[in-house]
């Protein structure tokens, strides 16, 4: 996606204009606090770019927003099919957004398998704005419509405000006096209907006239053809009888500063970067290709002028084994990966927890097991981050909550792994590695010094001993070359102090011990716990992690409102909990774990702590609506 820089003034202003649109007619502009769009069609259709440089647009405006992609896991799914089926929702608004919203006021559809796919999550009385060239004969049997019968004409949206338009015949007309071939006309039309919904919602042509100069700066034909389309999409909108109305959604109050939109996976890779930088280390990242986790990636690729060291290896093994020896250099060494291929990576990782160096492991989750759902969202590789690992080998789990939290989280991986020398996972997921939102930069110097635990070379003649710790139990970081620091590494059990290979029983249950008793020191480090909303004590207590935290808070928000007695706290150290958890659980009556899993993180809650927390568990590929969370806490405090 496109990066995008702006700032918010006292007085935000939007004064790009485009160069080819025409004047704006005296139609009626309706004000609206938040508006929720969803753009489906085919996966070749464009759905994806229309709904992100929309997303772009109304964050350069100054709205607040939250995003969903929704794709087929096939790189070309069978056109005109529900398997096929691409969307994009988006929530944008002048009010504080915490989800891409349970249900959207405005359905946009390319053709009629995007409609039957989608048409539940529109709120009655909802807009569709539906591509009539979609819904021909073909269409209409391939999205499974019985004797072909068109929901545009039988009736059957009757409860909705349908506006049918030949998106195809119109982008077609537009561009007809160019030389592309039809079907490259075609591909043009998602840049009709983003034209459209920018004159829908008042906004400007400019932005995505700036990205497609950028795109297709080096195909003049291809570049007119696009903005050509864009510009036909506004105008449209202006001359159109049918289209009466406008709709404006003025800018959030959001503090001041320099923002971009950002995706969870560019927070991943951004918090790394930082980092690195602030622990003053060449950052290595060694990965394998695997969605939804590849898009770190190709943001570190980007950034070679940081130290930044990419590298795409054969396979997940020699993918972490490269970032072991990265880390064992003087670097710190990076991977990550979806469930499947943290799987392949398990052994290596017990390398890295009996070496006691520095590795962040990256787990962007997706539906399992194996293959699973791949581009689908789930919360169930938390037993794989905590437990998945042959022998005693206890490593640091942290998790991010939103694609802003992704940087944070990043950062705090690095500075763990560092200052603590253990691997530590960073656990996010489909959902909100590839949602987005405004992110205000941080400044530098507003972020901690990282002090990596390095000893210098030794002179006198003494014994190294290189697991010598210190009174948090954290060895010294000896990088190779340095003189007098030579040692043993390995994966064999390590004798205390000297890491000498040993075979000694009672050695191996203390070195055992030490390593348990470093990891579980770090909860000394993590702040005071916090709720997010709500009483400090009551009648229920919701309990989330990862990327159900918008749907909870909103869900918490509302029944607060409504002045029932529901908290909410969002758990980000997985492993070890923090210190305050215990104590805050039992201050409620009754404990509800949202999770998309089948109750991982309640069961260790159970056993760690010994409360009867409830699950509320959903495993459909899909996250959760603020509307389920906040039915089952009704449930919960009824029954």
């Amino acid at each position: 996606m496109m990066q995008v820089l702006f700032s918010f003034k006292a007085e935000r202003t939007f004064a790009m204009r485009s160069r080819m649109e025409t004047p704006t007619r005296n139609k009626p502009v309706e004000a609206r606090q938040n508006v929720v769009i969803l753009f489906a069609g085919d996966s070749g259709d464009g759905i994806q770019l229309t709904g992100s440089q929309f997303t772009d647009t109304n964050a350069l405006f100054g709205n607040d927003v939250s995003t969903f992609p929704n794709y087929p896991a096939e790189i070309r799914a069978p056109q005109g099919t529900l398997a096929g089926v691409s969307g994009y929702q988006l929530h944008f608004g002048s009010v504080e957004i915490f989800t891409p919203g349970d249900q959207c006021d405005v359905l946009v559809v390319m053709n009629a398998a995007a409609l039957k796919a989608n048409l539940s999550k529109l709120k009655p009385g909802g807009t569709i704005i539906a591509n009539t060239d979609g819904f021909d004969k073909k269409n209409l049997r391939l999205a499974g419509y019985i004797d072909e019968a068109d929901p545009l004409t039988d009736g059957s949206l009757v409860n909705f405000l349908l506006h049918s338009v030949d998106i195809t015949k119109l982008t077609r007309t537009a561009l007809e006096d160019t030389t592309l071939g039809m079907k490259e006309k075609d591909r043009c039309k998602n840049m009709f209907v983003l034209g459209f919904i920018n004159w829908m919602y008042s906004r400007e042509n400019a932005l995505t006239e700036a990205f497609l100069d950028r795109k297709f700066g080096k195909k003049p034909e291809v570049l007119e053809a696009n903005r050509r389309a864009l510009v036909a999409g506004y105008n449209y909108g202006e001359t159109s009888e049918t289209f009466t109305m406008r709709f404006e959604v003025k800018a959030a109050p959001m503090p001041k500063g320099t923002y971009r939109s950002i995706t969870g996976n560019q927070g991943t890779a951004l918090g790394l970067i930082a980092g690195a930088q602030k622990a003053k280390l060449d950052l290595f990242y060694g990965s394998y290709p695997i969605t939804p986790a590849s898009e770190i990636l190709h943001e570190l690729s980007k950034h070679k002028n940081f130290g930044v060291i990419t590298f795409q290896a054969e396979d997940e093994i020699a993918a972490i084994s490269s970032a072991i020896g990265a880390s064992y250099g003087g670097a710190i060494g990076i991977t990550a990966s979806s469930g499947p291929g943290i799987a392949l990576k398990t052994e290596a990782m017990g390398l890295a927890f009996m070496l006691e160096i520095p590795l962040v492991i990256v787990n962007v989750q997706r539906g399992g097991p194996s293959t699973g759902l791949p581009t689908r969202t789930e919360q169930a590789d938390l037993w794989q981050a905590v437990l998945g690992r042959n022998g005693e080998a206890p490593i640091p789990v942290i998790a991010a909550s939103t694609p802003i939290d992704c940087f944070d989280m990043a950062f705090e991986a690095v500075q763990l792994a560092i200052e603590h020398m253990t691997p530590v996972i960073l656990l996010t997921d489909g959902y909100i590695a590839n949602g987005s939102e405004p992110w205000r930069f941080p400044s530098s110097k507003d972020l901690p010094e990282i002090k990596p635990p390095h000893i210098q070379a030794r002179k006198n003649g003494d014994p190294f001993l290189p697991y010598l710790r210190d009174e948090r139990g954290v060895r010294p970081w000896a990088l190779p070359g340095q003189a007098g620091l030579q040692h043993r590494i390995g994966g064999i059990e390590k004798q205390d102090k000297t890491g000498n290979i040993s075979y000694d029983p009672e050695n191996h249950e203390k070195m055992v011990r030490l390593r348990a008793e470093k990891v579980a020191r770090i909860a000394d480090r993590y702040k005071p716990i916090r709720l997010d909303s709500g009483p400090t004590e009551g009648e229920l207590l919701v309990v989330g992690w990862g990327s159900t935290y918008g749907a909870i808070r909103t869900a918490a928000l509302q029944l607060q409102a409504e002045g029932m007695t529901v908290a909410h706290v969002h758990l980000r150290h997985l492993f070890p909990f923090n210190k305050g958890l215990g104590p805050l659980l039992k201050k409620y009556k009754k404990v509800l774990v949202p999770e998309m899993n089948s109750g991982q993180l309640r069961q260790m809650l159970r056993a760690e702590f010994l409360v009867d927390a409830q699950g509320l568990n959903k495993i459909q590929g899909m996250p959760f609506t603020s509307e389920e969370i906040k039915t089952a806490i009704i449930d919960l405090l009824k029954s």
